[in-house]
């Protein structure tokens, strides 16, 4: 398996999306917590199996994106780094990713 870095970030949203499923469904937000590490251990294994993202800014032009399995509107993205991988964020996509991203890089 490849490393697996997350930024501090990527606690920040999970722990928000927890919260935010745990006020109707706390077994769900259990789940939820369980299928992000899954998903992340299977990035590490396989870091290709996200598709490239298509962003306009050339800062954003190497992140790729996965749904979490069970959350598939729960978008996790992430780069390759040398050893394995990146995640950037998680993110729910009805959201504006691209503008979130985009200042997050750019604070980074």
């Amino acid at each position: 398996m490849g490393e697996i870095k997350k930024r501090p970030q990527v606690i920040s949203d999970l722990i928000a999306i927890a919260t935010y499923i745990g006020e109707n469904n706390l077994e769900a937000s259990d789940s939820f917590l369980l299928a992000a590490e899954e998903t992340f251990r299977e990035l590490g294994n396989f870091p290709q199996m996200g598709r490239l993202c298509q962003f306009s800014h050339p800062k954003l032009a190497d992140i790729r994106q996965i749904g979490i399995k069970g959350f598939r509107k729960y978008l996790i993205f992430y780069c390759l780094i040398e050893n394995g991988i990146e995640i950037l964020r998680v993110i729910h996509g009805i959201r504006d990713i691209e503008v979130i991203l985009e200042d997050y890089l750019d604070v980074n």
